[in-house]
């Protein structure tokens, strides 16, 4: 199934979630008092979607940088923005060891593109472009306001369960009383549907990783360019001994083009595509990864169900048929 129509099935299948619960609510329990934790809730998703550029910029340690400072990275942002055709984003530089990148912004035009210091050592040109494609199409995408109107489905289911748990507990009224069953079980299935739909906004997350990567491949950058700046940067970071800066990355790692949690378990995985250990992905083992019958472990898939990113094998597979495409 594309990418697109997966996106699309699981916005309908979320937003229709969401629409049966309060539904339900409404007609057993009455529409005020869930229209009111359904509006709390979406109060603090805008409060998070106004103020997160800042404090991603904060926590990350980014530092702007003009075309004079960082000439090269400015040119290739300009190149991806006009193959893209959006405005040119910011251009930033985090002051973090952790080799990565990522994109946030509010909107196409309040686009912001970061590299961490530790990245510009690591790749190549070639490489650290095909990296900024896959950034660059984030914010084509609108992935950030995407996910955070997907993530704004389990607050409120979470709020719905709060509430109708305790309706009629407390009340005198023999009607709300009589309810009061009905509010607790509701309760406890919205509480149950809190925990599908978050595990939903991974999944969602993790298709705009695919799509993100398709993107870069679409913006002229070569998949094995990419496959092979995903190699590195998992190899670094499952390498690194900087254990305090994993750790301080640890809440950001949604943002990154790799989890950097998840290096050592994908360095061990990766380690196979790379068959005469030069550490990159030359075309010839990317098209070898076609022809391979991915095939995870039970606790594997168990465990990617709680990230944010693809497996990685998975992901290189997927580059894999672009780049026979191509």
């Amino acid at each position: 199934m594309g990418l697109q129509t997966r996106m699309f099935l699981l916005i309908a299948v979320m937003f229709a979630v969401l629409y049966g619960v309060i539904t339900l609510v409404g007609t057993i329990l009455g529409v005020g008092s869930a229209l009111v934790y359904i509006i709390i809730a979406l109060g603090f998703i805008l409060l998070q979607y106004l103020i997160s550029p800042a404090i991603v910029g904060w926590t990350m340690k980014v530092k702007w940088v003009t075309e004079q400072e960082e000439p090269e990275l400015h040119k290739m942002v300009a190149e991806l923005a006009q193959q893209a055709h959006l405005p040119k984003p910011k251009v930033g530089l985090s002051q973090i060891n952790v080799p990565n990148a990522f994109a946030y912004g509010r909107t196409q035009k309040d686009g912001r593109i970061c590299v961490t210091q530790g990245i510009l050592k690591l790749l190549n040109r070639d490489e650290l472009k095909a990296v900024l494609g896959h950034e660059m199409s984030h914010i084509k995408h609108r992935d950030m306001a995407i996910i955070t109107l997907l993530s704004a489905i389990p607050m409120i289911l979470y709020w719905v369960a709060l509430t109708t748990m305790f309706s009629g507990s407390s009340s005198t009224n023999s009607r709300k009383k009589s309810s009061g069953n009905y509010g607790l079980l509701i309760g406890i299935g919205a509480m149950v549907l809190y925990f599908i739909t978050n595990l939903l906004v991974l999944y969602g997350s993790r298709i705009r990783e695919y799509y993100a990567d398709k993107g870069s491949v679409e913006l002229g950058n070569q998949p094995n360019q990419l496959a092979t700046a995903l190699y590195k940067l998992v190899n670094a970071s499952a390498r690194s001994r900087d254990k305090k800066a994993q750790k301080q990355v640890e809440g950001a790692k949604a943002f990154f083009v790799t989890d950097p949690t998840r290096s050592m378990t994908e360095l061990s995985e990766l380690s196979q595509i790379d068959r005469n250990r030069d550490g990159i992905i030359d075309q010839y083992e990317l098209l070898t990864v076609r022809q391979m019958d991915v095939k995870l472990s039970f606790w594997a898939k168990v465990a990617e169900l709680f990230t944010t990113h693809p497996n990685m094998l998975k992901r290189i597979k997927q580059l894999a048929s672009y780049s026979v495409a191509a």
